[in-house]
């Protein structure tokens, strides 16, 4: 498409917990600056409430997934997330997403960039942002997808078809370790803190060790100015020793406050994505909570209910809900693979203008 287009063709959906819009490569400008300006129109940014796009002043609902058919062996379609920013102009391709991940089989089956099969599809996804793989599963029956099904995701109204989201590799995917200083926990700025990249840059802490509960909802979160200052604070301080460089203007790592279970789950967190308080708590941000609580010495593994085996489900808490993962351990304890549970829905299928 020619740099200074206009418009462009576009699947609205909700991915899990978030929103946004699904376009193919090639329906984007091919220059990344020529593309990003064009999706901070769509979007309405920077604007808090976005009132001249299609964003819903919310981080969750500013999302964009670009896609295209892979060319890598027993992979069928590359997946780059984009975040738009809400109030500044700027896109990041900085994370990955695993809610709008949910939305990707879907999108893919329907363009006809992967051929359905006759019950369910498989889909195999590269996600760009990362280098790591996905493993969809889509409900099809008669060689279409399906939309309407039972299950039921924290943080979204009724029930949908479930997609089965499998992850394998994902340690290290931003910071180039699990933990990328080599210690179950630091100390930043007066805090213990675990560094953890399992696909989803994180820092992990007590929420009791930066003066609240655990427990608040997010609007009291977000009014807590000292709060937010005090863990952007640590935020920054830990970019260059998570290998991520100058942070400031990153939307990771992501910022993790666990306490004790309180709904027989394995752990409650509080996640800041970074500036704002979420709502629930990111696929991969869930899968890398999770795995500091697999972590002897880690702030989570002192506050968190670990179940046996070397196949745990352990259920993430969060301020709508709980999201669940399960995980594979080998004999040494190290975390093999995650699954999740999401659904995802089209919303709308047209031509977005800029």
């Amino acid at each position: 498409m020619s740099d200074g287009q206009t418009s462009a063709r576009v699947m609205w959906m909700r991915g899990g917990t978030s929103r946004g819009g699904y376009f193919l490569s090639e329906d984007l400008p091919a220059d990344s600056a020529a593309r990003d300006a064009f999706l901070l129109r769509v979007m309405g940014s920077p604007d808090p409430r976005q009132i001249d796009g299609m964003g819903g002043a919310d981080p969750l609902t500013s999302k964009v997934a670009v896609v295209k058919k892979s060319d890598r062996e027993g992979v069928d379609v590359d997946y780059l997330f984009l975040q738009v920013f809400v109030d500044q102009a700027i896109v990041s391709d900085a994370q990955n997403c695993g809610n709008i991940l949910a939305g990707i089989g879907p999108f893919a089956i329907e363009r006809g960039l992967v051929a359905a099969q006759d019950g369910e599809t498989r889909v195999a996804i590269f996600m760009e942002n990362t280098g790591q793989i996905a493993i969809a599963t889509v409900q099809t029956p008669g060689g279409k997808v399906r939309y309407e099904g039972e299950a039921k995701i924290d943080g979204v109204p009724g029930s949908a078809a479930p997609i089965p989201l499998e992850f394998r590799d994902t340690a290290g995917s931003s910071c180039g370790a699990l933990l990328p200083t080599g210690n179950a926990f630091d100390e930043v700025e007066g805090v213990r803190v675990t560094l953890i990249d399992n696909g989803m840059p994180c820092v992990v802490m007590k929420a009791q060790d930066v003066g609240i509960t655990g427990y608040e909802d997010r609007d009291t979160l977000d009014k807590d100015l000292a709060l937010k200052a005090r863990i952007e604070a640590i935020r920054l301080a830990v970019g260059e020793r998570m290998n991520l460089g100058d942070v400031r203007e990153k939307s990771v790592p992501k910022m993790m406050l666990v306490a004790p279970p309180r709904d027989g789950g394995t752990v409650t967190v509080r996640s800041f994505i970074p500036h704002r308080a979420h709502a629930s708590i990111g696929v991969l941000g869930a899968v890398s909570v999770a795995t500091a609580c697999l972590i002897d010495g880690s702030p989570a593994a002192e506050v968190a209910s670990i179940p046996d085996g070397h196949r745990k489900t352990l259920s993430v808490e969060h301020p709508t809900g709980e999201t669940t993962c399960v995980m594979e351990l080998d004999e040494s304890g190290t975390v093999t693979s995650a699954a999740m549970l999401r659904t995802a829905r089209k919303l709308m299928d047209g031509e977005v203008f800029a």
